[in-house]
């Protein structure tokens, strides 16, 4: 490990599943500049997604601290302790890239702290073009998630794309090397970049998604409804469905296979720490679900139902790569809330003490370490059903219809757990992967044992007590 401090490059793709890359035993998915990565990488195959979803994942990493037993999707937090202002005070260069609109828009502001951050516009609901006042939508827009408005405003922001130089990953990664070309002298420096894909809208360009189902004449369902597909899609358009994720997949790897090129063509390799993630997955038809939640819109409302979070959406890929050290396998249960203490680490900053994640260093040098030997996901646990969660900005209201589980990960068994008196999902994740084989009954004492893992750990976190009693009891 190098003497002086590293220069670190971040790169999060939203969405992107753990199983499309072959380090993580896929085989249908064309990943070969991550694969090449994945060989010069550290290879952490227990990295699970904590707070859930997109946002609540991005304070885990950005605060170090545990964020669904406090809060749902929200902004930054004013009182919190971030990473970009620690390195930004211990003299590193810290530059934000994103097309992610979520943690910019209305006023969320997680490039606090940086010395300077580029959004790329256009993304998903950014409210950024107003033409053309017509647009043309690919599919029955009563297939669609939250209704005509996004997607009208997504293909707007698109409209005038001409070549693959003007989508997304294309567009963040450009805007990175260019940063790179004009500051790779001024080390250290903290390069953050969030790109979106292949989070939907799925659209990218037809010789990608053609790698995956060339003959396809159907309609492209490019923003389906977060729902059970049988009730509202075809076979046929669910199979196009996957292969315009995966053709999104693929952009994004090739577009990372040229931000590695840049790093080594500026001679950077030697002493940049290259971290590859995602914040979740999501289901292309498993459990018989398209999407990362079950929601429904009903009398202008968005109602969220019971949406468990299974290995598809709560694995994520995560991938280290540190000069001068051995590429390794890791075992050891770990996600985003581990990520700050660890750059932090590697950076040689003092971790402040309220952090709860642990640093993966002696890891990456090769010690052996006592770990911790479970993992949570879990949406916002501070709601209550029935409850309004959120209002958007055009006066929609989203409410939870039933509770919000949390997954229990270990080694060999996931629970599933919500609230005393609510479903219970045991599964023996070792020999049933695709987790369909619901054993809460007959192992009942290892539910019993996971739930009191569990409650424990909300107790270790500081949550209230009224979020808390409602989960010390567990039916079956």
């Amino acid at each position: 490990m190098s003497a002086k401090p590293l220069n670190v490059v971040l790169f999060i793709s939203d969405t992107f599943r753990r199983d499309n890359l072959t380090v993580h035993g896929g085989e249908e998915v064309h990943t070969p500049y991550l694969d090449r990565f994945a060989q010069t990488a550290h290879v952490f195959e227990r990295a699970y997604c904590g707070s859930f979803p997109t946002v609540p994942s991005r304070t885990d990493l950005f605060t170090g601290k545990w964020t669904f037993p406090h809060r749902d999707w929200s902004p930054l937090p004013r009182e919190e302790t971030v990473l970009a202002e620690l390195l930004s005070y211990a003299g590193y260069t810290t530059m934000m890239i994103i097309d992610t609109p979520h943690l910019l828009n209305y006023g969320y502001h997680f490039d606090r702290g940086f010395s300077a951050f580029e959004w790329i516009r256009g993304q998903e609901n950014d409210r950024w073009r107003t033409d053309p006042a017509e647009v043309e939508f690919p599919f029955d827009i009563r297939k669609c998630r939250l209704g005509e408005h996004t997607l009208r405003q997504y293909l707007r922001n698109v409209a005038d794309r001409r070549s693959e130089e003007d989508y997304f990953p294309a567009r963040t990664v450009n805007a990175a090397m260019r940063w790179l070309e004009r500051n790779a002298q001024q080390k250290p420096f903290f390069l953050y970049i969030d790109t979106f894909d292949p989070h939907e809208p799925w659209d990218p360009p037809r010789y990608y998604t053609d790698l995956y189902d060339p003959n396809y004449e159907g309609e492209e369902v490019i923003y389906p409804q977060y729902w059970y597909w049988r009730e509202f899609m075809t076979e046929a358009e669910l199979n196009h469905c996957r292969a315009l994720y995966r053709g999104e997949v693929t952009m994004v790897d090739y577009w990372f296979g040229r931000l590695m090129t840049r790093l080594e063509s500026l001679n950077l390799l030697e002493d940049t720490v290259v971290i590859f993630t995602a914040d979740h997955g999501f289901y292309i038809g498993e459990h018989g679900i398209i999407g990362k939640a079950l929601f429904e819109e009903r009398d202008g409302r968005h109602i969220f139902h019971r949406s468990p979070i299974y290995d598809e959406v709560a694995r994520i890929p995560l991938l280290i790569y540190v000069p001068h050290t051995k590429p390794a396998y890791h075992e050891a249960f770990t996600g985003f809330i581990d990520l700050m203490p660890t750059i932090l680490d590697l950076a040689g900053v003092e971790i402040p003490f309220e952090v709860q994640g642990r640093s993966l260093l002696p890891l990456l040098q090769g010690e052996s370490v006592a770990w911790r030997d479970f993992f949570v996901t879990s949406w916002a646990i501070v709601h209550q059903p029935g409850e309004t969660v959120s209002r958007a900005v055009d006066g929609t209201e989203r409410v939870v219809l039933s509770p919000r589980p949390s997954t229990i990960h270990e080694r060999e068994w996931t629970l599933l757990y919500s609230v005393a008196g609510d479903e219970v999902e045991l599964y023996h994740t070792a020999t049933d992967p695709a987790q369909t084989r619901n054993l809460a009954r007959e192992y009942s004492d290892i539910a019993r044992r996971l739930h009191a893992k569990f409650v424990q750990f909300l107790e270790q976190c500081g949550t209230r007590e009224e979020y808390l009693q409602p989960r010390r009891e567990i039916s079956i």
